[in-house]
């Protein structure tokens, strides 16, 4: 079994199947051994929506599982088009947004459920950049989005 899959056994996780775009738009973009991954939207482990405002629907432990399970569905995606989650060699860049009360101030906490697991994943290399806006609304009512840029080996 590769690594990557292995270490996410071991912490109990399996991929779900990838999403499919919501929209007019790609999965995934290459460009070198840079990827792009779109944004993808909470959802749990039988595949329906995680929804709600962080403050006044959801905790901050449900926004970091709902943060999890993204990251979860961008494996989901990584693996889909690569083959193998070993040919990621980085995580570069993570862009959390987070369904936000107006007086909610914890989006760093939620979205780190998706760094966290990169991190245990990738070690060192799953470290990264990263931003982590309140958003007053997202899509479906969606809890939260994650996207993010990967490097490759080849």
């Amino acid at each position: 079994m590769p690594v990557v899959e292995a270490k996410l056994a071991e912490l109990g996780y399996e991929l779900p199947p990838p999403p499919p775009s919501a929209g007019n738009y790609l999965p995934t973009a290459r460009s070198g051994n840079v990827m792009w991954l779109a944004g993808v939207g909470s959802r749990g482990a039988d595949g329906s929506g995680i929804t709600g405002k962080l403050g006044s629907d959801l905790t901050v432990e449900q926004g970091y599982e709902a943060a999890r399970r993204c990251a979860l569905n961008l494996l989901s995606r990584m693996k889909a088009e690569l083959g193998d989650l070993d040919r990621v060699s980085r995580v570069l860049k993570v862009v959390g947004m987070v369904n936000s009360a107006p007086e909610f101030g914890e989006q760093a906490r939620v979205v780190d459920g998706a760094s966290d697991l990169f991190v245990a994943l990738f070690g060192d290399n799953g470290r990264h950049a990263r931003s982590a806006p309140g958003m007053g609304a997202l899509p479906g009512g969606t809890a939260v989005i994650v996207e993010c840029v990967i490097e490759l080996s080849e």
